[in-house]
């Protein structure tokens, strides 16, 4: 920063603005989804930029691009209004603390079953407390609550990184899918191994389940030829039945097996899937997610 800076103090608004900016680095977009004018939001930049004594995007081409000096200060400006939130749920939640709001992310893959028995026995006891959900791929749910939007997660594998606290809730059996076709949908159960030498449909990669696929595929000796990605279970599962290829998935729930696959137990040591309750522990949460998460983790959901 310059010796000319501005030490005035930068507003939220002005925060919340540049926030927005920095996302979109579209000056018109931006002021779009803020409803306010672009020369209100060009005049609030020039004034943040003054204050802080340097430019914080470069103009290129008539777009803005977010420099180095722009990147400290989203890090900071996000940090800043995710403690804003925090404090204002705190504050709402000691007022009533029978209700608030728990932000909750949770990968697709548990949407249909573990997500909602949670939620179904909170709200027993609870039902002022109000939930805003997100569904994310595992990577995406750790960023998301590293970056202060929401409290808890619900995912797997268990992540990696000293600041991330973890509670298993349920631990799945893994199987390998193959066409009903296939020589080995005959079998009650199937060691890796014996499908190394046909293609393979997988989650894209940053997923879990691709994570644990591949590295069952190491442990097993083979490297799968990857034919097809999707970023849904659902969906691999639909193209094993198609029969363009095999897929390690957990193991279906009642009613909820994909018609024209088969589902084989594998035998490989580690053939499981833990999903798990994650927080950060060197971050407070709002009373209301405090109690949540003290509930989910003091039951048996396996």
């Amino acid at each position: 920063m310059n010796e000319s800076a501005d030490t005035g103090g930068v507003t939220v608004d002005e925060l919340q603005w540049f926030v927005v900016l920095a996302e979109t680095e579209h000056m018109t977009e931006a002021a779009g989804r803020l409803n306010v004018t672009q020369p209100t939001l060009s005049r609030a930049l020039a004034r943040l930029e003054r204050r802080l004594g340097t430019p914080l995007f470069d103009r290129v081409n008539r777009r803005l691009r977010l420099n180095r000096y722009g990147e400290v200060l989203l890090e900071h400006a996000r940090r800043c209004l995710a403690e804003l939130d925090l404090a204002s749920a705190r504050i709402a939640s000691l007022l009533d603390p029978d209700r608030g709001t728990v932000r909750l992310a949770f990968l697709h893959s548990v949407a249909t079953w573990l997500v909602p028995e949670l939620l179904r026995s909170y709200r027993e006891d609870m039902p002022g407390v109000r939930f805003e959900l997100l569904q994310a791929p595992g990577h995406e749910l750790i960023a998301a609550m590293r970056a202060g939007h929401v409290d808890l997660a619900v995912t797997s594998p268990r992540p990696d990184g000293l600041d991330i606290g973890w509670r298993q809730l349920h631990r799945e059996q893994l199987c390998l899918t193959v066409p009903e076709q296939d020589p080995l949908a005959g079998r009650r159960r199937c060691a890796l191994i014996d499908a190394a030498d046909q293609p393979f449909v997988a989650l894209l990669p940053g997923f879990g389940m691709r994570e644990i696929t591949d590295e069952l595929c190491a442990a097993a000796g083979f490297t799968p030829v990857i034919a097809f990605e999707s970023s849904e279970i659902p969906a691999v599962e639909a193209l094993v039945a198609a029969g363009l290829g095999v897929a390690v998935v957990p193991m279906p729930r009642a009613h909820r097996a994909t018609p024209g696959v088969a589902y084989l137990p594998l035998t490989d040591a580690g053939a499981h899937r833990e999903i798990g309750l994650v927080w950060l522990r060197d971050r407070a949460v709002s009373p209301v997610a405090e109690r949540f998460a003290e509930f989910v983790r003091s039951r048996g959901w396996s």
